[in-house]
């Protein structure tokens, strides 16, 4: 035990440690995160008035960063599969990259959620009043508590036997790491089940929202990790390898794809048919009774998506290549986009009595997420 704490303090410590250019990056995320600090400081005395929410769009900013980090986190777990299943040493270390990166993105996520509630001093009530196993809110709170229970563990016993430079045993992280592929696929299962429940909003009243959901998180998670890499590789000494970023590539290439190829059948349907769920599409891409405050922000998103794909797919004689970082780049910006303007502000726009009102964040909203982003 007594090594082990000296072992934590030591990481604290070198935390601490690099050049200007990394002191320079922290001060700055500080002071965003400070700022961030301040305005959630004003929300909480005001309420959550100071949002640009209302009892018609009762989700905006904050929920729709939790659903891409929620996505974001579970698919970094995926290469654990390749590594530990068919011995895929070339992304051994992507993994315990992707591991950190899950507990930063369930910290935000679970952060998100926090500030997202106007009286968190009244958490306790729900965790008295979970109702499981009926309400998927329950299952999601068992899940993402659980997701980075497991995630703390498996990389920090994996950090900590390198610095013990002894080999982990496959007994204590293993088993850990099975269970934590199937938790992965819990938690995107119900992160869905939120929205595809909800009858009374026939936008997410879908079977194909979950498909959608996987496929997106794993363009986020691989992209995040190619551009980690990225840095590695420019900035420090370690080199990865570049079946590293081959394999990343093809992910991200494959699974953008497939969302790309279910939106088309997503909006052929909705217009098509011509039904209820239409309404809130329509809103979405071209408007509705003159109210088209969205359809920039997804035209934005479809835009940026379909050149990270037609990037993706431009051959290229090095894994390492600028068109690589762009491309996840446009990639993360657009399903972040997809996520917030093009899947949970449409869902409540029109009402189920009919009403379009539009939902815009104000700038204490965004300056709480910027905070949050800042500090994770």
């Amino acid at each position: 035990m007594k090594e082990y704490l000296r072992f934590l303090w030591r990481c604290v410590r070198v935390s601490f440690v690099g050049d200007w250019r990394y002191h320079l990056w922290m001060l700055s995320l500080t002071v965003v995160a400070l700022f961030g600090l301040n305005a959630y400081a004003k929300q909480l005395v005001q309420g959550i008035g100071t949002t640009g929410m209302t009892d018609q769009v009762t989700w905006g900013l904050y929920i729709a960063n939790f659903l891409f980090l929620e996505g974001m986190a579970a698919a970094s777990l995926m290469f654990v599969v390749p590594v530990y299943v068919y011995g895929r040493k070339s992304l051994k270390h992507v993994v315990v990259l992707g591991e950190l990166l899950d507990v930063a993105a369930i910290i935000m996520c679970l952060a998100f959620v926090t500030v997202d509630l106007g009286r968190p001093d009244r958490f306790h009530h729900l965790l008295m009043r979970l109702n499981f196993p009926e309400s998927m809110l329950a299952w999601d709170v068992l899940a993402l508590n659980g997701f980075l229970l497991l995630n703390l563990h498996i990389c920090g016993y994996l950090i900590y036997s390198t610095y013990r430079k002894r080999a982990p045993s496959k007994l204590f992280y293993v088993p850990f790491v099975i269970v934590a592929v199937g938790w992965a696929v819990l938690v995107w299962t119900i992160a869905c089940f939120l929205f595809v429940g909800l009858a009374g909003r026939p936008f997410w009243n879908s079977a194909i929202l979950v498909p959608r959901f996987i496929a997106r998180a794993f363009v986020v998670g691989p992209s995040f990790l190619i551009i980690t890499l990225a840095v590695l590789d420019r900035f420090t000494s370690y080199e990865p390898p570049a079946k590293s970023f081959r394999r990343l590539k093809t992910i991200v290439t494959v699974a953008l794809s497939v969302d790309m190829f279910l939106l088309a059948a997503e909006l052929f349907t909705a217009f098509y048919s011509g039904t209820s769920h239409a309404a809130s599409v329509r809103y979405l891409f071209f408007g509705l009774e003159g109210r088209s405050a969205l359809v920039p922000w997804i035209r934005t998103s479809l835009a940026l998506n379909l050149g990270a794909l037609l990037m993706l797919y431009l051959p290229a004689r090095s894994a390492r290549t600028i068109v690589l970082y762009s491309a996840c780049v446009l990639a993360i910006v657009g399903i972040w986009i997809e996520n917030c303007m093009g899947m949970v502000i449409p869902g409540f726009i029109p009402s189920p009595l009919g009403e379009v009102v539009e939902y815009v964040p104000t700038a204490n909203e965004i300056l709480v997420s910027l905070g949050i982003w800042a500090a994770g």
